[in-house]
């Protein structure tokens, strides 16, 4: 394993047999948009992605998924999809049409693109070489749209199912770590059946004595938040027990099951993960300083008031090297393919703790991934270029 970063020209350009036998260029399908709170976000990464695609070595479909999981056709239009002021885009106000839906292939055999709408004869849009799936969240980053790209023979960006859902859930997650040997901080679940036992107003009483319990040996405050979402949605500090009824029901509006961790104190230290030829590279860290404007890095503070970390991390060369092989080693346990971005805390003791790692994370050309990989001398054209390399170049299936 190497973490040295690279600063060559992507490897020579994989042609899929299909597109060669008809002198075409690729075509990749952007799919993004989907279920999750994490929507808005979505369409802002795959309207960055389009717009750094080589348009004169692929062809390019985009396919948003709508808030209520309908997959539509959409204008390959990305200056529509980024966020204006405090206004998140949405695949609902992008759709070509308010009826029509795309259809994937369920055959491995062929990769044509099918548009239907009610009452009309379907249409093809052509085969796919590959997709570029932006989704975050449930419902698109969990491997349920991986699983379906598998079934469908349909070489795909990014981690596989078993890795995307592992990176999802951020209990499993821990645990796969833990038994990696990687250093994880105090955290403890409460599934969904634990906060609705009993009736009245001993409902969840339980639940709520094992998260004060908790408290009680790691310390106040503690982080209640979703165990199946990103974005630093649903999150809440919570700094004693008459906060955790409101925290809770924060948290179970993105998902029933809810993680919470206690503080670590200490400096946030990010690193990016890509997949080279020659297997897994580390990207140079960045850290995320202190929002003095927000309790913690929350959404605001990411994507509405833009809170800008610091790319290269101010670390010592040799807490540069060991969060660089740490990184790689999170890459490694949870059977990534193609990205991750790993997040950790350097602890006032000097040991750093991984939180957890991102399989599809923000990617729009300021967000943190693709600044560190620009620091460490991949442009992001030739990011993006890369990770669509990759795909083309890994079948699907058991590998």
């Amino acid at each position: 394993m190497s973490s040295e970063s690279s600063t060559q020209n992507p490897e020579p350009a994989s042609t899929p047999a299909a597109a060669r036998a008809t002198g075409r260029k690729p075509r990749v399908a952007v799919v993004f948009g989907g279920r999750s709170s994490e929507h808005a976000i979505s369409v802002v990464t795959a309207g960055a992605v389009m717009r750094a695609i080589d348009r004169s070595a692929y062809e390019v479909l985009p396919i948003g998924i709508t808030t209520d999981g309908r997959w539509a056709l959409t204008a390959d239009d990305p200056e529509r999809m980024a966020i204006s002021g405090r206004a998140l885009p949405s695949v609902d106000e992008l759709a070509e049409s308010g009826e029509g839906g795309v259809l994937l292939p369920v055959d491995p055999a062929g990769r044509e693109v099918v548009y239907t709408e009610p009452g009309q004869v379907p249409k093809s849009l052509g085969e796919v070489d590959v997709v570029f799936p932006v989704l975050h969240g449930p419902y698109g980053e969990d491997g349920t749209l991986q699983g379906l790209l598998e079934l469908s023979g349909v070489p795909y960006v990014g981690a596989g199912v078993l890795a995307s859902a592992v990176g999802m859930d951020k209990e499993y997650m821990k645990r796969v770590f833990t038994s990696f040997g990687l250093p994880v901080g105090p955290y403890t679940v409460i599934r969904p059946r634990e906060w609705e036992q009993g009736t009245g107003a001993e409902r969840g009483a339980a639940a709520r004595k094992k998260i004060v319990d908790f408290a009680a040996e790691h310390g106040w405050p503690v982080f209640v938040k979703p165990a199946r979402a990103g974005s630093s949605m649903g999150i809440s500090r919570v700094s004693g027990p008459e906060e955790l009824d409101e925290a809770v029901a924060e948290a179970r509006r993105h998902d029933p099951k809810i993680l919470v961790e206690s503080l670590l104190r200490g400096r946030e230290i990010e690193c990016g993960v890509l997949e080279f030829e020659d297997g897994p590279r580390a990207s140079v860290p960045a850290e995320i300083p202190p929002v003095t404007s927000h309790d913690f890095y929350d959404f605001e503070a990411k994507y509405i008031d833009s809170a800008a970390g610091v790319v290269p991390a101010p670390l010592t060369p040799e807490e540069t090297a060991r969060v660089r092989e740490l990184a790689v080693q999170a890459f490694d346990a949870a059977a990534c393919e193609g990205l991750v971005r790993a997040d950790f805390f350097l602890q006032e003791n000097g040991e750093f703790v991984i939180n957890e790692i991102n399989t599809m994370p923000g990617f729009t050309p300021i967000s943190m991934y693709p600044r560190m990989w620009q620091e460490s001398g991949v442009s992001y054209p030739e990011l993006v270029d890369r990770l669509i390399q990759a795909a083309l170049r890994r079948p699907t299936g058991l590998r």
